[in-house]
């Protein structure tokens, strides 16, 4: 009988290896061999990070950072301090676009396959959860040579910035995206349709808290802010990340270029209750009637999580003629945008400095829908 073939040296690992394998007397000093950790090497690090370089290579509008740059211009971080937080929040967001691509079975990201269709899911959620952990290296190297008594700043209207490590901070912030997250995913899973005030509550949590990540460490790291009257910023970053994912929503059902990227009208798809579908189901609805009255329609294509084209440009359809609700939703975002720019312009008086990077930003931002 012939004897069956091995494995291919394609399927075993070509680590450089201290003994040939197949001898127990290995494991005979095994105690002395497990007293110390060992170098982890650089070929593993990249093929546990694998799904995440992927995604990371292709990048996308890089809000996240001109926002960083904008707020800068009054937070004043040091360079080398202000490259690592944007090293940790570019980290953090893209682990949880890993992530979203996978409770949201998505095909697209950014134009390409998603990293779980090509790593497949156990290796993609391992990757995303990996990167978490790696932010707080990345935090504890920021932190190196800063003492205690300058780092985080001392000013009281940082909203508990001033009071709480910056490791405590990031957690913090954690542990509201993935409420928010979880809120999202509970409506869609469930077809319970939010009211517009649970959804402000959830973007709050989940868009805003890493908006407020980026911007807490850096005034965790600023000279300026270490002044008792600072200005408090909060605010103004969590208006932007509503402005932000309102317009996000408003784009995945209306914009050729999201198309392209991501997938026509995805939001349908995923079943997501995003902005202006939660307006068109419930657009009709008084106190006194049920939800969905006279427009269950889109409730129902939301169920079926339709892929073909005639059902979602027919929901789109809806949205836009019956129930309007792409031009409520631009008007809530003109609201949005008018206190954000008259936010900032107070700002820009209280601290003496105009900032015309923050307000190039919104007037991006403003372009996006005005010109659909």
């Amino acid at each position: 009988m012939a004897a069956r073939p091995g494995p291919s040296m394609a399927n075993l690992s070509q680590t450089p290896s201290s003994t040939p394998g197949g001898d127990a007397k290995w494991y005979d000093t095994m105690l002395s061999h497990l007293s110390s950790q060992p170098a982890w090497p650089a070929d593993k690090e990249n093929a546990v990070l694998e799904p995440y370089t992927y995604l990371d290579a292709n990048p996308g509008k890089e809000v996240r950072t001109k926002l960083i740059e904008a707020f800068n211009v009054w937070l004043k971080v040091p360079a080398r301090k202000l490259d690592a937080i944007c090293s940790v929040v570019r980290m953090l967001h893209t682990a949880s676009l890993l992530m979203d691509d996978v409770e949201d079975n998505s095909d697209l990201r950014r134009g390409i396959p998603v990293a779980h269709k090509i790593y497949g899911v156990p290796q993609t959620i391992n990757t995303a959860n990996y990167v978490y952990f790696l932010v707080f290296s990345e935090i504890f190297r920021m932190n190196e040579g800063s003492s205690p008594a300058t780092s985080p700043p001392l000013s009281p209207g940082q909203v508990g910035v001033a009071r709480a490590t910056v490791e405590r901070l990031v957690v913090d912030e954690l542990i509201n995206l993935h409420r928010g997250q979880g809120m999202d995913l509970l409506w869609r899973d469930s077809l319970i349709c939010p009211t517009e005030e649970e959804y402000v509550e959830m973007v709050n949590n989940k868009t805003g808290g890493l908006f407020r990540i980026a911007v807490k460490l850096m005034i965790s790291q600023s000279p300026p802010a270490r002044s008792a009257h600072f200005v408090d910023l909060i605010p103004i970053v969590n208006l932007i990340g509503l402005l932000f994912q309102i317009l996000d929503d408003f784009m995945n059902l209306q914009s050729s270029k999201y198309a392209e990227n991501k997938g026509f009208a995805e939001d349908l798809t995923e079943g997501k209750f995003s902005f202006p579908i939660i307006h068109s189901i419930r657009s009709s609805v008084t106190d006194s009637e049920a939800v969905g009255t006279g427009n269950r329609q889109i409730l129902n294509v939301l169920k079926q999580r339709p892929t073909d084209l005639a059902t979602k440009q027919y929901a789109v359809s809806y949205m836009r003629n019956v129930t309007r609700s792409f031009d409520y939703t631009t008007d809530v975002l003109e609201r949005l945008h008018a206190q954000a720019h008259k936010e900032i312009s107070r700002l820009e008086e209280q601290l003496a400095t105009p900032n015309p990077a923050l307000t190039h930003i919104l007037s991006s931002l403003r372009n996006s829908w005005t010109s659909v």
